[in-house]
Formats: C-alpha cells, structure tokens, sequence
C-alpha cells in the first residue's frame, strides 16, 4: 500500500499538486466571469427564484425538480471536504488555504454555471427511460470529440470511486470509531447495505433522499459550528486577519506547525476548493441534467448557487472552527498512519527555528540536510530506547511521547528503519502529533458550548454528508457507464461501488486522499477544455434566454 500510494503521490505531484493546475482552474473561472460580466452576481437573486419554482412550466422534460436537482448535486458537493477536506487544507497550508478555498468558490460560481447549462443544453434520454447529461455529451455532440468525452466518461466512473465513494466511508468509519469506538468494518457494512437499498431505485430515490438530507445536515451543522465560533468570540477577527493576512505571503510557523509557503498554501487552498465544491470537475451536470427545465441557463442559473452554500458558508465555518478554537497548532495523542509517517535521522525539535525550517524544506522537497533514517529502533515495553537517534515526523509534525504496540499490548523488540520507512507492519506507533482531515475538525468542535458533545455533531454532520455525497456519485457513476457501455453496465457498477463503500471504511486515510486528488484532475482538464472551447456559445446561449420577457 505504501507503494502504491507513492505512485498516487507521484501523480499528483505531475497534475493537482502541480504549479500549473491551480492557475488554470482559477483562470478559466477569471476568463468567465470577466466574459460573462460576473454571474455570480448579477444572478444570484433570480437563481433563488428559479429553485422557489417561479418559472416553472407545466410540462418541462425531466426527472427532478429545480430544488431537488440542487440538493442532489449539493449532497455531491457537501460531503467529507467540508469537514475533512477543511481541515486538511489548513493543517497543510495554515490559515492562507481558507482564503483560496473562497477564491475558488468565487470564480467557480461562474465555471459551474457555464458548465451545467452547457450540459444540459445537449442531454438526451437515455435507454432506460431517464434524462442523461454531463460534459461527456456536449464533447460529442456539440465538439464532435467522441474520443474526449469517452475519457471524460471513464475518468467520471474512476472519480465516482475516488470522490464519491472511498473518501465519504473513509471518514465516516473514522468519526464512528473516534466518537463511539464502533469498529470500522462493522460502519462500513451497514452503510454499504443502506447505501445499495438507496441507489438501486435510481434518480428519482436518489433526489427523494438527498432533498431529505440536506437541509436537515446544513442546519444541523450549522448550529454546531456557531456554537463553537462564537464561545471562542475573541479569536474570531484574529482567524480573519490571519486568512488574509497569510494569503499571498504563507502561514508562518506556530505550535507544531511548521509553516506553508505562499506556493503550498495556494495550491491546497485551491486543490481542496476543488475537492468541496466541485466547479469545473463537471460532476454536477450530471446531476442537473435531470432536473425539469426546457432552458439550460435557467438549470445552470441554480447551480451557481452551490459554491456558495458549499464553500462559502459552510467552509467557512469550519474553517473558523478550527482556527477560532486554535486546535491546529497542538498536538493531539493518535495512533499514526504509515503512509503519513517518516523517521529522520538526528534529533529535531520544533520550537528551535532552524530545525523548523530544515524539517519544512525537508517535507516541501526543497534542499535540507535533513535525512531519511536507516537503522534499527530497539523497544523496550513500549518506548525507543535509541530515540536520540532519530525523529519520527508524523502529519508533517514532531512526534513526542512515542509508545509501540501490538494490539493491546506494549511492544518489546527490535523494528527495522529503512529510509525512514518502517519495515514491522503489525506494530503500531502511537504518540503526539498534528492531527488533519475529519480528526482535526472533530476537535475543534469539542473547544466550544456544547464540549465534548460537539464531537457528536461532526460525526453526525460527517455522517450524514458523507453518505449523501456517495448516493449522488453513485448515479454520476451510473450515468457515465450508460454512456459507455449502455444500461446493462449500471448493476455490475453498483455492485463494485457498493463493495468498493465497504473497503474502504478500514483503509488508510492518507492514501484515500491521495487517491482523490489524483481522481478528481484526470476529470476536470477535459472538462475546462471543453467549456474554454464553447465559451462563445456560452455567451450567445444566455442572451438568448434573457431575450424572453418572462424572465425579467
């Protein structure tokens, strides 16, 4: 696995992770809005019309209504990068990863309206009697790129599993196992029975469900993030000031933190943007694609709306949560993942500002004498008795108060080190290190009015979205193997996403996400593509609509 997920690391390094990818995903959402005169805008209120119904039309095609259509595609977008997905781009990029997180949601306003109303303008009515829409149809039917939108539709099923599916269970077995010590297979087995029940119904049990669940997660999360906030009232305008402060200069180092460059901190602010809301990967067309409406701007009009609610609300207030309650910087007692785990040789502290730079340099790839350990670490009931020989970095933080274990049991031994990687998979590393992803959001809502009890409410909220977005994905997933393969593929699909749920509520969550990250880019070039090369169309298409008097 840890093979594995190097390759994932290498692949993200060449797409996501690369210098190139934030600037052309915020520059096709720049290029929009300045060509579109800034939608997000200007229609905003007459979107919120739309999903009241105030122009719907008796007889409209489709499957779902405007609001049902948005809570599907919403409960594809709400889910673990939210909770999660927030904190991890903060414990990588420090309180600069939020202010990009909400320029990404800004200008994806713009990317998802283009998008989805293009989408929608070339869906069809698919074999099994329900509409069928998404990038991959406009790339053939419009672009004439049979080819593009082919490697579109496979990478949308490949994403379904690295988006939709792996990540959401990956953290919901963990929230279960931190709040109530629920053993993960047991999690991942009931939710991926429940998960079948629902997405063997289709479109229209998936909208009934999703338009069910998300307005009560929202509100439900909402109140347990405010709870938090305002009990930490006197650090609220600090966690602002030092977003915006740290945005085009880096997050400096604090506590465990070793600090982020303007680089890092950019690049993961709009890589997990990305990750929550979802503007530009092209997921949402899918799901908009059957929504009632003989008008694609009036569908793309209500999908500019979810950055919004994703990012720009409920991103923010986990983020503000987790800065607010200033868990970020502290270490926390955690058994450690192999995969997000080095021992280095020497003895490292970081609250010595030379040792915290060379450790940055060191896990930022840049020079550093610091260097991977190779060797032995001999244990004795628990503890590193050559511990001066080496520093464990775990979550890209010092580790303290080592203690080995075999399942309940302190280990006595000796482990073999090589470079840096430890070669004893059945022993256990437990200790004080940084914590990230859902674990890191699940303590700062414990630092607020309802105390321990807010761990509660994340695992609820983590539960609730998590499952939603992984009902959503399942029929992006379906509609992308129809297009493929017809409709005959769509029950040996479910079948593997449902199976495919259950792996990975007990797999390592460092290579989940890495695999996301990789998932998610191989779907959203050809997409950019494809609505850069249409923006034309794009421009005429909403002239059009506004042409007809009923819409003023």
């Amino acid at each position: 696995m840890e093979s594995f997920n190097q390759l994932l690391l290498s692949l993200d390094g060449m797409l996501g992770s690369a210098p190139w990818f934030p600037w052309v995903l915020l520059g096709v959402g720049f290029f929009f809005t300045i060509y579109l005169g800034f939608p997000q805008i200007r229609y905003f209120g007459h979107a919120i019309k739309i999903v009241q119904g105030k122009y719907d039309k008796p007889g409209d095609p489709g499957d779902t209504s405007h609001f049902q259509a948005l809570a599907t595609a919403l409960s594809g977008t709400v889910g673990t990068g939210n909770i999660g997905g927030v904190g991890l781009a903060i414990f990588l990029g420090g309180p600069a990863a939020l202010f990009w997180m909400w320029m990404t949601a800004f200008l994806g306003m713009t990317t998802k309206f283009v998008e989805v109303t293009l989408s929608h303008k070339y869906r069809i009515k698919a074999a099994d009697g329900y509409y069928a829409g998404g990038p991959m149809f406009y790339m053939e039917r419009r672009l004439n790129m049979k080819w593009l939108a082919v490697a579109f539709a496979v990478a949308t099923v490949i994403s379904s599993f690295g988006t939709g599916s792996l990540p959401q269970v990956n953290n919901i077995a963990q929230a279960m196992n931190d709040t109530f010590g629920l053993d993960k297979q047991i999690t991942g087995g009931v939710l991926a029975i429940l998960l079948g029940m629902v997405i063997i119904g289709g479109i229209t049990r998936i909208a009934k469900v999703t338009s069910t669940i998300v307005p009560v997660m929202a509100v439900l999360y909402i109140i347990g993030a405010l709870g938090v906030i305002l009990y930490n009232y006197q650090n609220i305008i600090p966690s602002f000031v030092s977003v915006f402060s740290d945005a085009f200069n880096g997050s400096a180092a604090a506590g465990g933190f070793l600090g982020a460059s303007f680089a890092y901190a950019f690049n993961r602010g709009v890589n997990r943007g990305l990750f929550s809301n979802e503007a530009g990967q092209g997921s949402a067309p899918i799901a908009h694609a059957a929504a009632r409406a003989d008008e694609p701007v009036s569908e793309g009009m209500v999908s500019l709306l979810e950055p919004f609610i994703d990012t720009i609300i409920i991103c923010t207030l986990t983020g503000l949560v987790i800065l607010s309650s200033g868990v970020w910087t502290e270490k926390h007692m955690n058994q450690f993942e192999r995969a997000d785990l080095v021992a280095v040789a020497g003895s490292y502290n970081d609250q010595n500002s030379e040792d915290v730079q060379k450790l940055f340099n060191f896990l930022s790839g840049g020079e550093s004498d610091v260097k991977p350990y190779s060797g032995s670490v001999v244990v004795a009931d628990g503890n590193a008795l050559n511990a001066k020989e080496f520093t464990l970095i775990h979550a890209r933080s010092v580790a303290e108060d080592l203690e080995f274990r075999v399942a309940d049991d302190t280990f006595s031994g000796v482990l073999t080190v090589v470079d840096g990687k430890f070669a004893n998979p059945n022993v256990d590393i437990w200790g004080n290190s940084l914590v990230h992803s859902v674990a890191l959001t699940n303590k700062a809502f414990q630092r607020g009015f309802f105390g321990e009890y807010g761990s509660l409410i994340v695992t609820l909220g983590i539960l609730l979205f998590a499952f939603s977005t992984a009902i959503a994905w399942s029929y992006y997933g379906d509609r992308s193997m129809i297009y493929l393969f017809g409709p005959k593929a769509v029950m040996p699909y479910r079948l593997v996403y449902v199976v495919a749920f259950y792996w990975a509520a007990v797999e390592d969550t460092t290579v989940i996400w890495n695999l996301s990250a990789v998932a998610i880019v191989i779907m959203t070039l050809p997409n950019l593509f494809g609505i850069s090369v249409l923006a034309r169309e794009m421009k005429d298409t909403v002239k059009d609509y506004w042409k007809d008097p009923s819409h003023k």
